[in-house]
């Protein structure tokens, strides 16, 4: 039966059961680093120009979550959370009964908006990511709306979400951090912090540089923050980076980002092992193709694994002008 990898698979990543998505590689074979397979592209997850809802023409930061034994009567086996990045951006779905795709959009979308009555209203929300958490039997879904805070949605049917609470902001962090964005939660025990999920995001300062950090949490709602950066981009040869995934093989940890499109625009590795104490950076985690949808830059990537293939939902193309692509292991 297909199904997304769990906690005990070969290759995960650090998500939970049921719902988390396996480590991978990317497009060009030649990419991966050792240990890590390859992916090569398969297809858009959709024609973003025939959408119902596109209000920008761009979209980012795919996360792709299973819903056999988490949601009944679900659309398809398969959800996929996508948002335009521009105001007034939107959380929009998309669902599939295979993990490839091609994938149908939702005819309601936005099924979380700029303005949440008695909640926010803001220029735009966008950067979903959804995690399916075990305990409550909900999907969580963090989002960011503005840039400087990371908000958290909760749902039993990955449809209609309620409003939970703001988790991340730039207040949390040391003075002059401008952005505080693009996170990511994933199921991963450090017990020396007494937690049961990390965090990875963007941090962005007044000095217009932007690197990954990381947080921890006993219960994904309530978070500490490191003040410090986990990954910075001098130290990998980039202006920027962003976009983090955290990924497990091998008995270790990895953090998964993108460059900024002049360093190469590619995804980069770096191992943080188990408790988050190391900084081996590994190169290239996968390079962009050169030609469409990539045109040169790769970023925000979903795993998942199908029938026993591997895929890579990602964001393909350059900033404000993306697409969601499919990747598919070779």
């Amino acid at each position: 039966m297909s199904r997304l990898w769990n906690r005990r698979a070969a290759l995960k990543v650090a998500a939970g059961t049921g719902l988390g998505l396996v480590a991978a590689s990317a497009l060009p074979a030649a990419a991966a680093p050792p240990g890590f397979p390859a992916y090569e592209y398969l297809r858009t997850a959709f024609d973003k120009n025939a959408l119902k809802y596109n209000p920008t023409g761009e979209l980012i930061f795919p996360c792709v979550r299973g819903t056999a034994g988490r949601i009944p009567g679900a659309l398809g086996r398969f959800y996929l959370y996508y948002a335009p990045h521009d105001a007034p951006g939107g959380i929009c779905l998309a669902y599939a009964n295979s993990l490839g795709g091609p994938y149908t959009e939702y005819p309601a979308n936005p099924i979380i908006s700029r303005v949440w009555p008695g909640e926010y209203e803001v220029s735009h929300v966008s950067s979903p990511h959804a995690m399916w958490n075990e305990d409550s039997k909900e999907i969580f879904l963090y989002f960011h709306g503005e840039n400087t805070v990371t908000r958290l949605a909760r749902s039993k049917d990955g449809i209609n979400f309620t409003y939970d609470k703001e988790v991340l902001s730039t207040r949390l962090l040391p003075a002059g951090t401008t952005e505080t964005s693009y996170a990511r939660v994933f199921r991963h025990d450090l017990p020396a912090l007494g937690a049961r999920y990390v965090m990875v995001f963007m941090i962005n300062t007044t000095a217009n540089r932007r690197s990954i950090g990381w947080g921890w949490s006993p219960d994904a709602r309530n978070w500490t923050f490191s003040q410090t950066p986990l990954i910075r981009p001098e130290e990998v040869g980039a202006r920027d980076i962003g976009a983090p995934h955290v990924v497990s093989r091998n008995g270790s940890t990895y953090v998964v980002y993108h460059t900024n499109i002049e360093a190469g625009g590619s995804m980069r590795i770096t191992e943080v092992g188990n408790d988050f104490s190391r900084r081996v950076h590994l190169g290239v985690f996968h390079a962009p193709m050169t030609g469409a949808p990539d045109n040169g830059r790769c970023a925000a990537p979903s795993f998942g694994t199908d029938g026993g293939v591997e895929y890579m939902i990602y964001e393909a193309g350059t900033r404000l002008a993306g697409s969601i692509a499919i990747a598919r292991a070779v």
